[in-house]
């Protein structure tokens, strides 16, 4: 193994990592993607699941970050239809608000604007929020308000399915393994790995490397001592963000942006059917990422962010689900973390013999732009020719040819009109155009092998093992899926039983 060559090794299974590893294996680059644990076990898994150009950008005047975020909101909803979906969002205004109606309304007009000929609706003013089905649940104060339009995409599978792109165009993904060490040999760099499962070292060469470790890049710089004497190094800021899961509060499918006295944002979106997802906090962070949890403090600001706009309170003991990321922002300055960008600084370590580059900061909704701009530098480092791709490519299972989901879902009732609703709806919703390869040409549910329960059949499972990489019943039910908000102690013993066979 030690003999081993790539062009390129990505250390990072994230968002990041993932989508480089499927633009650079795309161009023809030989590419490994190494990850500790699993696709997106880390800050990727614990976002607030939103693909957005970030209304709240356009305060700091960040205007072109908002472009290129709503530029990438209508590329993903055109090559990821079944992951990505539209979304409006209710905005209510109420006395005492940090912004008053003008301003919102100016931003909105901005946002539209940006967004140019969008699949998505443009934003509209609301006279009377308790005319209409969305606004009965507020609380009384919001009389008036705004709906606008964004979008809501599965992070997770966004992972995974650009890993598996990648996977499919060459690249070569080790999961739970860890990279230990790198350093310059000859001409290429020597990258340290070890197998967690076999508890093996071992080494691979790789003419150049990228550091997508999201909230460990600077543990991972100050590791292997690659970012030592750099005056130019970018400084790291962690930031906490923290969200709660309910069960439904809300009829409707609209979400909600609610002000906040402190001059932040928390959204209010419908979950997965039977939840609400409350979020986000902004809190900074001096510890080991993957210890990140939320505290007693978060859980109750967000239950009150809630309670301030809506007429049925909750508390902190209704949230089932906690859970909380890290993101590694660029430090510049600012006293409070809500000002500090959320654009990507891809850095060249150009002090280096050998091309290195470090992935800092970035956003979900704009990973695919990013990843080609890190893949358009190792190429130009690398003196190779290479042409962008991933705008107009569909990820695997988005390749919807004349109409969206709905359009398939129809296509899907006539072809298996013996499939239960609930389990046809998710998986087209999960898999795409790549669900027959579940399904296959069954008749019935016989043909789905054994039933572990609550729509879980042995066929799923083994379509994620075999082509989607999980390795453990924790990556089925919470990245390749989130089947671990609803499952039950049976239902998992089931699950364990039969990925025992596989």
């Amino acid at each position: 193994m030690s003999d081993t060559h790539y062009d390129l090794c990505i250390i990072g299974g994230g968002i990041n990592g993932a989508g480089i590893a499927r633009d650079a294996a795309g161009r023809g680059l030989s590419v490994l993607l190494v990850e500790g644990d699993d696709l997106g076990s880390g800050t990727s898994s614990a976002s607030t699941k939103l693909i957005h150009g970030g209304l709240r950008y356009l305060e700091h005047m960040n205007f072109r970050l908002v472009r290129e975020s709503l530029a990438e909101r209508e590329a993903l909803l055109r090559i990821a239809p079944h992951l990505v979906r539209g979304m409006e969002f209710v905005l209510p205004m109420g006395k005492g608000g940090k912004r008053p109606i003008w301003k919102i309304r100016l931003g909105l007009w901005l946002y539209d604007l940006f967004a140019g000929s969008s699949r998505l609706a443009h934003s509209r003013f609301i006279r009377n929020l308790g005319s209409e089905s969305f606004g009965v649940p507020l609380r009384p104060e919001y009389k008036k308000g705004f709906v606008y339009s964004d979008a809501w995409g599965d992070d997770t599978r966004l992972v995974v399915l650009n890993a598996v792109d990648a996977l499919e165009n060459g690249a070569d993904i080790r999961l739970r393994t860890i990279c230990t060490g790198i350093q310059e040999d000859g001409k290429l760099w020597s990258v340290a790995l070890h197998d967690r499962f076999t508890e093996k070292d071992y080494s691979v060469h790789a003419s150049a490397v990228i550091n997508a470790t999201g909230p460990w890049v600077g543990r991972f710089l100050k590791g292997t001592g690659l970012g030592d004497g750099d005056p130019e190094l970018p400084g790291v800021r962690l930031v906490q963000g923290s969200h709660i899961i309910l069960p439904r509060q809300l009829n409707g499918e609209e979400s909600y942006l609610l002000q906040q006295k402190d001059g932040r944002v928390v959204f209010v979106i419908p979950y997965e059917n039977d939840f609400t997802l409350v979020g986000t906090t902004e809190v900074d962070f001096n510890d080991d990422p993957k210890d990140a949890e939320a505290s007693e403090e978060e859980v109750a600001y967000l239950c009150e962010a809630y309670n301030m706009a809506f007429k049925a309170p909750v508390l902190p003991e209704d949230a089932l689900f906690t859970f909380s990321g890290i993101r590694a922002l660029v430090e510049q300055g600012q006293k409070r973390v809500s000002a500090i960008s959320r654009d990507c600084q891809i850095y060249h370590h150009k002090g280096l013999p050998l091309p290195l580059i470090s992935i800092f900061g970035g956003k979900l909704t704009t990973y695919r732009a990013q990843a080609e701009r890190a893949v358009d530098m190792v190429s130009g480092l690398l003196n190779v020719v290479t042409d962008p791709w991933t705008d107009t490519q569909a990820l695997p299972g988005g390749d919807f040819r004349g109409g969206g989901l709905d359009v398939f879902i129809e296509s899907q009732c006539a072809r298996y009109p013996w499939l239960p609703p609930s389990v046809l709806r998710r998986y087209a919703q999960a898999y795409g155009t790549r669900m027959d390869r579940i399904v296959g040409e069954g008749d019935s549910l016989a043909c789905l092998g054994h039933y572990c329960g609550q729509d879980v059949y042995e066929a799923e499972l083994r379509y994620l093992v075999d082509h989607e990489m999980a390795q453990t019943d924790e990556d089925i039910l919470w990245r390749r899926s989130k089947l671990g908000l609803k499952v039950t102690d049976e239902t998992l013993e089931n699950i364990a039983s039969v990925l025992s066979t596989l």
